[in-house]
């Protein structure tokens, strides 16, 4: 067993399964009481605890609940599983999973076996939750086949002991990865390959974005994940597509122009992908003279249809990643798109809660994005999608490369290297992120489950190449995964069910590799327990991703219905099932008591919201936010985290690597939690906010953000200064941490009462009544008027 260079092992990684001399003890759990205390939300308005909700324990005895997978990698929306499909459909809330199978994990034991112990009949890989008959059978938890210890298996190579196969890393960690052996690979592991195709015309050279590319990747080349194999390319494009030979040998750079789009060759197929370290130079040369070379160009139309042709013939043979960056509507040969977006639609007039025009091209124009996405898919080839642009981009239609492929999507509206320094700074943060982090090649994902259990719907970027299984070209550390599950056949004979995530992947080295998480849910018979268990955030991301789907499929009203009514009809079996004395008001469980919340902050979410004035594009990209991201992530998109930072003290506070950081308690999204005598940091995931009240405490002022009063903040201020007095290092403590959570840069935006900006701020107070929807006692008073009907 290898350990790389991590930190202690997550508590919930740590474990001692039960030996097999001791004869199995019948479960026993209680629910926690807690999570039942029945709320009035019309009474009891100050909802959000006081910092961020942890996820819900599982009731499971404390040898199980000690190995069970950590909840940021494996969760499901129900803690409690129901017995039956029948019980599920009355409770009114959504069985599902949400993964993140590939997430940076602080310590990960890895092991290193030529025997992997699988079940023989339903493959699943040995783990925690399996039952030891004795010394040399096991009983598989999924399915309950009884398998023979391998000999190899009997040997520990942790505590270098034989005869106790129980005490073995496989069983004790519910996340492990294995080293694959040879009858793991189709074909020799890839090697890791680079294609980079860049949008070259007369507005990519405008914005300035190339000279940001070509200094990061040079900054990062020797980060590169790879080895001495590692092949690197570049494709440039506008209304021809240029490649470049960079052949060992050569004095400088080759350029080689394809003016040919309607049928896209290679020019020299042997050339264009070379070996990073033996044509470093080469590529060096190249990516300093790119930015110069296009700088007169007058070229306007983009040819992006042909140049990801060209990219897919260049990587078929190999497979690997395709970057693409483009900042306009492709105008030119295949995939050529025209403009759908009408401004004038953008502004509904005053909506009514089910009543608008509904938002139309949500869906792609043309398939030509999604039939090559499948064509990458089937070669290995995965494309992620950098864009850059001012103006209306069809994102719902290019977004279709990376979904199918299992790429990303990037979006940097209104960049521009001089008029928006702070779109600047995320790209530079999120490319130095992307070019550096891990990646796993020709990956795939299968999801096991207990015998009575089955997957209805899978939520992401990927191809479901079967009923349990995901085509991953590439796999990223930032990429999450939603599942939707049904129960096929009643769990009666059960008393707990698991699932399992498998990861098939090669590294950056070369290396096949398998990653194993493996989750352990007790089976209920009661509704009462089906709601104790409920994970209100999860729930919440899972509906956020049916709703994003439905919105394409079906309409954006349909979307919105389903998700209000998702709190009505929860609400309506808890009052109906659950309740034993029926009392006035709108109640809910403790556990499920900021789902109404989390509902309406969806429908305000840029994604649903309506009567707002929303860019086309702007709203395509954040629901394909929300069903990319992991839950954390997704869930400070759809209600923020809001905090008072004026009076930051070390009360309470987190040390971290001899960092004190300062924990402020976490504000309702409203309006009357504001004052002009304070300033308040709100953060929506992808975007920093500080809000300076007219009033605000001079002190801050001057020890935060050094100007002598109000009147001298700056206007569009993205950055604090780096000041040495004690307030100004917890600010900027305090917002570090909040950046070093998550994998990508959120941009700060500071901001005065009276700035532009404030409506982007304001907007995000969703518990306040707009012109164009109800406030958070409003959306109480109809669900509650929808429940007594």
């Amino acid at each position: 067993v290898s350990h790389g260079a991590m930190a202690p092992m997550h508590p919930a990684m740590q474990a001692t399964t039960q030996p097999y001399s001791q004869a199995p003890q019948p479960y026993q759990w209680s629910v926690n009481i807690y999570s039942l205390r029945v709320v009035n939300l019309l009474q009891e308005r100050n909802l959000l605890p006081p910092t961020p909700i942890p996820a819900p324990t599982p009731c499971l005895p404390q040898d199980l609940q000690k190995v069970n997978c950590h909840p940021e990698v494996f969760r499901s929306t129900l803690c409690n599983i129901p017995q039956t499909q029948s019980l599920l459909n009355k409770a009114k809330m959504p069985l599902g999973l949400l993964l993140h199978p590939f997430k940076d994990l602080s310590q990960l034991p890895v092991v290193t076996s030529s025997t992997i112990v699988r079940c023989r009949s339903c493959r699943t890989y040995i783990n925690p939750f399996v039952s030891f008959l004795d010394q040399r059978r096991w009983k598989c938890n999924l399915c309950n086949r009884v398998n023979d210890v391998p000999e190899e298996f009997m040997y520990n190579p942790v505590s270098r002991s034989y005869g106790e196969p129980h005490k073995r890393p496989e069983v004790q960690n519910a996340t492990i990865e294995f080293i694959a052996p040879s009858e793991y690979m189709l074909r020799p592991p890839q090697p890791a390959v680079y294609l980079f195709i860049l949008d070259v015309s007369h507005n990519a050279v405008e914005t300035g974005y190339l000279n940001v590319f070509c200094q990061s990747l040079l900054d990062n080349i020797t980060s590169l994940p790879g080895d001495s194999r590692t092949k690197i390319g570049f494709i440039t494009f506008d209304s021809t597509i240029h490649f470049y030979n960079l052949q060992e040998g050569l004095s400088q750079p080759q350029m080689l122009i394809v003016s040919d789009i309607e049928d896209i060759f290679l020019p020299t197929p042997d050339s264009l992908l070379v070996n990073l370290n033996e044509c470093k130079e080469l590529v060096q040369d190249l990516l300093k003279s790119l930015p110069t070379l296009f700088q007169k160009t007058m070229e306007t139309q983009s040819a992006l249809g042909s140049a990801l042709q060209a990219g897919f013939k260049l990587l078929s043979p190999t497979g690997g990643r395709m970057t693409v960056f483009q900042t306009q509507l492709p105008n030119l040969g295949a995939g050529a798109l025209q403009s759908r977006e009408d401004p004038n639609q953008r502004a509904s007039a005053k909506i009514q809660l089910h009543y608008f025009s509904d938002i139309q091209h949500l869906s792609p124009a043309t398939d030509f994005y999604k039939t090559l996405a499948l064509d990458c898919s089937g070669q290995q080839v995965a494309v992620d999608l950098f864009m850059l642009s001012a103006q209306y981009c069809d994102l719902a239609s290019l977004g279709c490369i990376s979904r199918f492929s299992a790429g990303s999507v990037y979006h940097y509206p209104s960049y521009h290297h001089q008029h928006n320094p702070a779109q600047v700074e995320c790209f530079q943060k999120d490319l130095k992120r992307y070019l550096t982090r891990k990646i796993g090649f020709e990956a795939v994902m299968r999801i096991r489950c207990s015998k009575g259990l089955s997957i209805h719907t899978f939520h992401g970027n990927f191809f479901v190449r079967s009923t349990d299984l995901l085509s991953l070209p590439n796999v990223n550390p930032d990429a999450g995964f939603a599942v939707q599950m049904s129960i096929d056949e009643n769990l009666d004979d059960m008393q707990v069910v698991s699932f399992q995530a498998a990861l098939l992947y090669t590294s950056s080295k070369g290396e096949r590799r398998i990653r194993v998480h493996t989750l352990c849910l007790p089976v209920v018979n009661s509704l009462s327990d089906i709601f104790a268990g409920a994970d209100v955030q999860a729930i919440t991301g899972l509906l956020a991703c049916m709703a994003v789907d439905r919105s394409v499929t079906s309409s954006l009203g349909d979307a919105r219905d389903a998700l209000t009514n998702a709190a009505i009809d929860s609400l309506t079996s808890y009052r109906q099932n659950v309740l034993t004395i029926q009392q006035p008001g709108l109640l809910s469980p403790a556990c499920l008591r900021l789902f109404p919340l989390f509902v309406l902050a969806l429908l305000k979410q840029k994604s649903f919201r309506t009567g707002t004035s929303t860019r086309l594009d702007d709203r395509v990209f954040s629901m394909c936010q929300l069903k990319y991201q992991p839950l954390a992530y997704s869930m400070l998109m759809i209600h923020p985290s809001l905090y008072r930072v004026d009076d930051l003290t070390d009360e309470g506070a987190l040390n971290i690597n001899e960092r004190t950081i300062p924990q402020p308690r976490l504000l309702q999204l409203s309006v009357e939690k504001l004052s002009r005598e304070g300033a308040f940091l709100m953060d929506a995931g992808t975007v920093i906010y500080l809000w300076i009240g007219q009033n605000c405490n001079p002190i801050f002022l001057t020890q935060v953000l050094g100007v002598p009063n109000y009147a001298a903040v700056p206007e569009n201020l993205n950055l604090l200064p780096d000041l040495d007095t004690a307030e100004s290092q917890r600010t900027r403590a305090f917002i570090g941490w909040l950046r070093d959570q998550r994998p990508f840069f959120p941009s700060l935006h500071i901001i005065r009462d009276e700035s532009q900006r404030k409506a982007s701020f304001m907007q995000n107070m969703i518990e306040d009544r707009t012109e164009s929807a109800l406030s958070y006692y409003e959306f109480l008073l109809h669900l509650q008027q929808q429940i007594s009907k």
